[in-house]
């Protein structure tokens, strides 16, 4: 999978008071850099950092490889105003820090579970975006006493020509190959991380989605690098999961069909979906 572009935009809530009550006026450019309710916690031997917004059921947001909290500008204000969102820059991504040379979807699992615990919360809705639907899926599977209900989109359980379409396996694994003969800068070694996590994982198998035993809602586009088959074999896979392949669309499904797509994960995690 080729590395998802980093949207630089964000939000804020404008308020003197507790974060957590204002819901009246939103300022979508501090999104991922809220100096009011921006904090950091020390998980896994990183620091974590995380925003919340709102009130009620808690709702985790998980972006894709190379994206922040940013990515999800469509959605936190929509969500906010029904939820307790807790939107998290995965590790070795926007604000988190990591320092370490591995990197791995199973590592970044286990980080929003300890996640979690520190903010103690037992259980919680997760929406997952491309590598974040990944460890969603992950997520469901190491610790599923964690999630509620997920709902995932453009995610993939092996990095081959089988999931992703040629052209953008292909290219994410000459960019890997390109960033090895460039000088290794600390940029370029930080990058190279990135690229090879898309590049060479995950390696999860329909076997153990059979594991997965939380309602989940598996969504794609048609035009997704995300083949549909692939989407629709994990949607098989996981035990009465939903599946919704959006038309017209790209990998970008919540930006794409933005009021769409916020009304039916709603609708899902609210138990308003149909089969």
């Amino acid at each position: 999978m080729s590395t998802a572009k980093t949207f630089l935009l964000a939000f804020v809530l404008l308020t003197s008071f507790e974060y957590t009550m204002a819901q009246t006026a939103i300022d979508t450019n501090a999104f991922g850099k809220n100096e009011v309710v921006g904090k950091y916690l020390d998980v896994n031997g990183i620091k974590m950092y995380y925003e919340i917004y709102g009130q009620g059921e808690p709702l985790l947001m998980i972006h894709g490889n190379g994206g922040s909290i940013s990515s999800f500008i469509n959605q936190i204000p929509y969500f906010s105003k029904k939820y307790k969102v807790i939107a998290v820059d995965s590790r070795a991504q926007g604000k988190s820090e990591d320092l370490q040379d591995s990197l791995s979807f199973e590592m970044m699992a286990d980080d929003f579970s300890a996640l979690l615990d520190k903010l103690k919360i037992d259980s919680c809705y997760v929406l997952g975006w491309s590598d974040g639907g990944i460890n969603g899926m992950l997520l469901a599977m190491r610790h599923p006493e964690k999630i509620k209900k997920l709902a995932i989109t453009g995610a993939n359980l092996w990095p081959d020509s089988a999931a992703i379409s040629a052209v953008d396996y292909l290219g994410g694994l000459n960019y890997y190959n390109a960033l090895g003969k460039e000088p290794q800068t600390p940029n370029v070694v930080h990058t190279r991380k990135l690229v090879k996590l898309d590049t060479f994982e995950p390696h999860i198998t329909c076997e153990q989605l059979q594991q997965i035993k939380c309602p989940t809602l598996v969504i794609g586009g048609d035009h997704d690098i995300i083949l549909t088959e692939h989407t629709m074999l994990i949607a098989k896979s996981i035990p009465g999961a939903y599946l919704w392949i959006l038309p017209n669309s790209s990998h970008s499904t919540l930006i794409d069909y933005k009021d769409q797509f916020n009304k039916t994960v709603d609708d899902f995690f609210r138990d308003r979906l149909k089969k």
